[in-house]
């Protein structure tokens, strides 16, 4: 399965954050028993990733699996719990008793709760329980549901985010500029993007490296083709390349390519 090509999220049931954890948490998620037997049956199988720069926590429930990102090819046995960046395409490989519980971070939202940059992770694999105290781990994965383990995840990061009251102003200028650019059609240059927080395109461009990992340009390339993608694959009949700030179809198209390293026709 691909992500955006496919709706990988059918596999998975979701849960969004509480209030005070919107700005930073973007959604938990759990494997769906029963989705995976009615979608994917006995057989094993993988799902693709395309980069998104959102740090995500994958707590491992069920069996070891193989996560392939970047160049770089692990196995995680089925008591490993592990973060990445999603800073390039992933890949999991699993069986068909797979059962990951998910936390999917805002870019800057893990350094608001945590104090750790995010591009402290680079393309590497994180053991979560270098982040995460044992006994809290333990806790969460011993929880009788997913509702159960999605509170106590919640309360243990809304706790951390209490203590660590992340003010930095690099962190709320990029997070305000993302809103901005997804707001405006995904149509500002960078340039235009520094203007109006008042910065210099020099500063912005640190600020945008420190926060998110990537330059201004890989970043808003990523974040404007990945929403284009799911639109398309959404509303085909109904897609309007110019919300996205493409000039036609051809320019998205080539945009996609170069972005999935595959051709539209091609899905």
């Amino acid at each position: 399965m691909i992500e955006i090509f496919d709706n990988i999220r059918k596999l998975y049931a979701f849960h969004g954050p509480c209030t005070e954890l919107q700005s930073h948490v973007e959604f938990f998620s759990e494997t769906s028993p029963d989705a995976m037997n009615t979608f994917i049956g006995e057989m094993p199988f993988t799902v693709k990733m395309f980069p998104s720069y959102t740090p995500t926590i994958w707590l491992n429930l069920g069996a070891p699996y193989q996560l392939r990102h970047g160049n770089q090819l692990s196995t995680v046995d089925a008591q490993s719990d592990v973060l990445i960046l999603r800073s390039g395409i992933v890949e999991r490989r699993n069986l068909p008793t797979d059962n990951i519980f998910t936390v999917k971070f805002n870019p800057g939202g893990f350094e608001a709760i945590f104090g750790i940059p995010q591009t402290t992770i680079g393309h590497g694999i994180v053991d979560v329980a270098q982040l995460i105290p044992a006994s809290i781990l333990r806790k969460i994965k011993r929880g009788p549901d997913f509702s159960s383990r999605r509170q106590h995840m919640e309360q243990y990061l809304l706790d951390r985010w209490l203590k660590q009251r992340s003010t930095a102003h690099t962190l709320v200028t990029i997070q305000q500029t993302i809103d901005l650019f997804t707001t405006t059609g995904m149509q500002l240059n960078n340039q235009q993007l520094a203007v109006r927080q008042h910065l210099t395109e020099k500063t912005f461009y640190r600020y945008c490296t420190q926060v998110i990992g990537a330059s201004p340009k890989q970043y808003f390339a990523t974040l404007r083709a990945r929403n284009a993608l799911t639109a398309y694959i959404d509303h085909r009949t109904h897609f309007d390349h110019t919300r996205f700030g493409y000039y036609d179809l051809s320019h998205f198209y080539k945009d996609i390519a170069r972005f999935t390293g595959r051709k539209i026709s091609e899905r």
